[in-house]
């Protein structure tokens, strides 16, 4: 069975040479972090790999129990949660006054990585922490803020958010859930079904974010508004009260992630309903929980990441002692390595390559959710509050869509050991497979892109950051190191082709918006690729100057070039195909009527 090694050089190499670390360090309140940098990210490395991997197996052979009302976690969580809280892990970010670190977002980056990859079951419950503690931050009373966060931070309460109902799905304009006024409080009725750690045994109060509406809101999603609903009623002074009416009526059956109890929560089943405090305004409960889910769906695009890396990293422990067939050359007869067969090498390389190419990716944008929050200049807060905005639905997309592909792959490289439980590989690829869908589908994802990023500014960001990549591809385009130029000259093409396409689907949006819908993830992974593809130029260009420096580690940066080359002929040459699928295929998605779909299964007509 693999264990996970965290790729701290890499992590270390894009925070610094990419997302600009040192930049970062600069802002108003992040000057001490630079200096800390390392060894966070070593510390994090131990805990991944010393108290959080060893339970990843456990945690999806025996999953979670629900008995009467109660969930019961993996065994070794509860001790877990209690360590990764005394270390400080969950305050990450989060300000001094609350009892956090007051750190960058930009090491949410491989700190997440980390923990995802480690055991994304146990890491999804201080996911929803961080998500919940943004929220209250920016959204919540004052008194809300001292009452909720401080024990989110330590780790005595964990938090959740409550959105979906099971007549709304991904439809949140459905939900029914109701909040009457008590006073100065609400009570809450109804139900939500996929709450992520809506109930356990790690913390002793769970703060649930609930998505309701009141008597007299009006329909659709500008009548929900947001409130607080504890397990345990909170006084004002921060004490635990009696028992709240929110009780979890059974967990989820699941494909993977069976770490984490997935909840039916009803609110109100034994009486008035749950109370709960209101948060911020009626009626604008879910802009604010986006605040939440943006949060959550960069986070979501990281664990994708994570998973993807620990499957890359059993695949090639596997290839490297699996001895099986003969090298293709002639004559050879001794039995080698698989991972001296070519196809195999070709497989672990596509692996490497798009996460490489996912890493940089992530932690760049999380670099710029740093700038737009604390840069002193209007305008460069404005641009890279931009740049995340049409990032993070490309980040969560594209990112665990190609995890999924990733983890297939590493599979792939065991053959038919990979499809036995016993090694292991399985589990990531079932675990990766919810990372598609949860926080919004893929689908979603790229509606967003398109209709949020895309034509609501009239292209302007997207135009913006195409410039950005054609500048670089230019720039590259006059190096002397050969595999610069071939990178630079892929990475025009990919730009070109982005930019057409962009063009093509503004344009068609203003008369046919299901024309320019009906491929959108396609348009959401050319995003992706080509995003992913100036990362990597970057990283090649910096790698080649290294090399002509005489650097001592000249071997990492030689990987980090021949990866890049690699992904310039095998990744972003995909760019023309999407193209052709978007701009000559959107007209083919809706061709066939309802009933055309079912035509092969009706009684054939004789003669």
């Amino acid at each position: 069975m693999s264990t996970y090694r965290a790729p701290l050089r890499d992590m270390q190499f894009v925070l610094n040479e990419l997302a600009g670390i040192a930049d970062v360090a600069k802002l108003p309140g992040y000057e001490e972090s630079a200096d800390v940098l390392d060894s966070i990210l070593e510390e994090a490395a131990a805990f991944a790999s010393g108290v959080l991997d060893p339970l990843n197996r456990i945690s999806d052979t025996a999953g979670c129990t629900f008995d009467n009302g109660n969930v019961t976690t993996p065994k070794g969580f509860k001790e877990a949660y209690k360590q990764f809280a005394d270390a400080g892990w969950i305050g990450l970010p989060v300000p001094e006054e609350f009892g956090g670190q007051g750190l960058p977002q930009s090491l949410l980056g491989p700190t997440l990585e980390m923990w995802n990859a480690a055991n994304i079951g146990f890491a999804n419950g201080p996911l929803l922490n961080q998500g919940a503690i943004e929220a209250i931050e920016l959204c919540g009373s004052e008194a809300q803020k001292k009452k909720y966060i401080p024990n989110l931070v330590n780790g005595k309460w964990t938090g959740t958010m409550c959105l979906t109902e099971p007549q709304a799905g991904s439809d949140l304009a459905q939900v029914r859930a109701k909040a009457v006024p008590d006073g100065t409080l609400y009570r809450i009725t109804g139900q939500k079904i996929f709450i992520t750690f809506g109930e356990h045994d790690m913390a002793e109060n769970i703060i649930h974010l609930v998505l309701a509406r009141l008597p007299d809101a009006p329909e659709g999603t500008k009548g929900i508004s947001l409130f607080i609903v504890p397990k345990f009623v909170v006084d004002d002074a921060g004490k635990l009260g009696e028992r709240n009416d929110v009780h979890c009526a059974g967990i989820e059956h699941k494909l993977g992630i069976n770490g984490n109890p997935t909840c039916t929560l009803n609110y109100g089943e034994h009486g008035k309903g749950a109370l709960g405090e209101l948060v911020g305004e009626p009626n604008r409960g879910l802009e604010y929980m986006f605040i939440m889910m943006n949060a959550a769906r960069f986070s979501v695009g990281v664990q994708g990441l994570g998973l993807a890396d620990r499957a890359y990293q059993h695949a090639l422990e596997y290839a490297k002692g699996r001895i099986q067939g003969r090298d293709v050359k002639p004559g050879s007869k001794a039995p080698q390595e698989i991972v001296k067969h070519p196809d195999v090498r070709r497989m672990l390389m596509w692996c490497k390559a798009n996460i490489e190419a996912m890493r940089a990716l992530a932690y760049i944008s999380a670099a710029s959710l740093d700038i737009q929050a604390r840069h002193p200049d209007e305008k460069v807060r404005k641009e890279h509050r931009a740049f995340v905005e049409l990032m993070i639905p490309v980040v969560k997309g594209w990112c665990t869509e190609t995890a999924q592909d990733v983890c297939s792959t590493a599979l792939q490289v065991f053959g038919g050991m990979g499809y036995v439980e016993e090694t292991g590989i399985a589990q990531q690829y079932r675990d990766v497979r919810i990372t598609t869908i949860y926080e919004g589908t893929t689908g979603i994802q790229a509606m967003d892109l398109i209709g949020r990023k895309l034509i609501r500014d009239m292209g302007a960001t997207a135009t913006s950051v195409i410039t950005k990549m054609q500048k670089v591809a230019q720039e590259l385009s006059a190096s002397d190191n050969a595999d610069v130029k071939a990178i630079a000259d892929s990475l025009g093409k990919g730009v070109a082709t982005l930019a057409e396409v962009s063009q093509w689907i503004g344009m068609n949006a203003m008369a046919d918006l299901h024309k320019a819908f009906a491929c959108s993830v396609p348009y959401l992974k050319l995003w992706g690729v080509v995003a992913g593809g100036w990362q990597m130029a970057r990283a090649a260009d910096i790698a080649a100057k290294k090399i002509a420096a005489a650097s001592p580690e000249s071997e990492f940066y030689e990987a980090k070039l021949k990866t890049a080359r690699f992904y310039a002929s095998h990744v972003l040459t995909q760019s023309a195909w999407f193209k052709r699928q978007i701009v000559d295929g959107s007209g083919d998605v809706e061709s066939l009527s309802e009933e055309q779909f079912e035509l092969d299964r009706k009684m054939a007509v004789t003669a």
